[in-house]
Parts: C-alpha cells; structure tokens; sequence
C-alpha cells in the first residue's frame, strides 16, 4: 500500500489491506474453523457502548484511526483466533511483544497462554501461575468483572512508521466479581503508552507497552493484593 505521511493524516490507496479495515473486515473474511470453540466473536458493545464513552475521535484515514483499527484487529485475533498463521495483523512468525521492559513473548506465547496472562504478568493483584489462569480461565475473568465492555482506544499518535508511538486508553465498569471481591459499579481506567515496529504494509512486527497494571488491578481490589488462598470478604 502506497502511503504519505502528511501532518499526521495517511493518504490511502482504495486497496486497503484487510488488517486495516477493522475488525468487522477481518471477522467476516475468517473461515468458520479459525475461531476458538467455533464461535466468531460479538463486538456490538464497541458499536454500541463505547462510541457516546471515548474521548478521542479521529478523522478517517488519520494515522490514529489506522493505529487503533490496527491494534483492535490484534486484539481480536490473539483473543478468538487459536493459530498464529492466521493472524492478519501481525508477521506472525517474527513477532514479538513485552511488558515495561520485561521478557519478550512470540505469537505462540500469546496464542498458548493468552494476552491477559502475557501483557499483565504476575503482580501482587495477579498471580497467573498461582491462581492458574489459563487463557480460557483469565478471559472469562475479565470478561464476568467487565460484563458491559471493556474497551480502548487510541488517544494519541506521537510518531509515524515504521515506529508508531502512540498513548491510549483502556476503560469499562466495574460490574462483576473479580477473583472474589464484589463488583463497585464504577468505571475503571488505565492509560499507558505503546511503541510499535511495523513492516512496510503496516503489520505489527513488534510491540512494547508501558503501563502500571497495578493500579488499574488495585481499582479492582480495594488496594488489597490477591495471592492464593486468599479470600476476600
């Protein structure tokens, strides 16, 4: 895809590549089998819910509606896609991310152990191997405290390819247990910041985030860490 980088904005081409139209492109371009448990996943909160909840609003084709389509396609493919090789959004088989610095983790990684467990890690709010969350168990987590949507968005690009930096946000009620503690009814946020090597045709090659899960974790607690056995009242 030809592009110019001009003031932030992207001229596009009409041939969009697939992993650049958005999730909705990519769900419907997927065969059946690729989807874990056979189920293609539901995103009519995002349509719904998170438009009248963002803060930022982009202008089509700008380099932020690129990186937030972008991402979101990533984040459904690692979330309900079960093989790398078919994963549209990323060069699957060089990619690699980490956490503030942490340990790298591949495509693999995040497709065996599941991008809750890769991209939070162990900390006192979460203790992945202890409360033995695997990728199935750590997404219904989420998605029992986070009943209404648990969105994200970008809210800044600071840098063009092939290195996009850019800040984001990620938001959604509190409205269901989390590992034993009652649900408050408030929205919880974290932001952070991602720096992201992309190839030529725009498609993730690798990806760094920098981020505080604890206090987005501790919203979730009371502030009480979570270790094994604990029971919170």
């Amino acid at each position: 895809m030809t592009q110019e980088q001009t003031g932030g904005d992207v001229a596009e081409t009409t041939d969009k590549p697939l992993w650049l139209r958005g999730r909705t492109a990519v769900v419907e371009a997927a065969a059946p089998e690729e989807w874990r448990a056979g189920r293609t996943p539901d995103y009519h909160l995002s349509e719904t819910v998170m438009p009248g909840q963002r803060v930022s609003h982009h202008p089509a084709g700008s380099l932020a509606e690129i990186t937030e389509n972008l991402v979101q396609v990533f984040e459904m493919e690692v979330s309900h896609k079960k093989d790398p090789v078919t994963w549209v959004s990323m060069v699957a088989e060089t990619f690699r991310t980490r956490v503030n610095g942490g340990p790298w983790s591949d495509a693999q990684d995040l497709a065996e152990r599941g991008s809750y467990n890769v991209l939070i890690g162990d900390s006192v709010f979460y203790q992945q191997d202890d409360e033995e969350l695997s990728f199935e168990s750590s997404h219904r987590l989420f998605l029992k405290s986070f009943s209404g949507g648990f969105f994200w968005e970008v809210l800044e690009v600071l840098s063009p390819p092939p290195v996009v930096t850019f800040k984001w946000r990620h938001w959604g009620v509190f409205d269901g247990a989390y590992q034993g503690f009652a649900p408050t009814g408030e929205r919880v946020e974290m932001n952070g910041m991602s720096v992201a090597k992309v190839s030529e045709d725009l498609r993730l090659l690798e990806v760094e985030h920098f981020y505080d899960p604890n206090s987005f974790l501790g919203r979730l607690t009371g502030g009480c860490p979570v270790t094994q056995g604990n029971a919170a009242g």
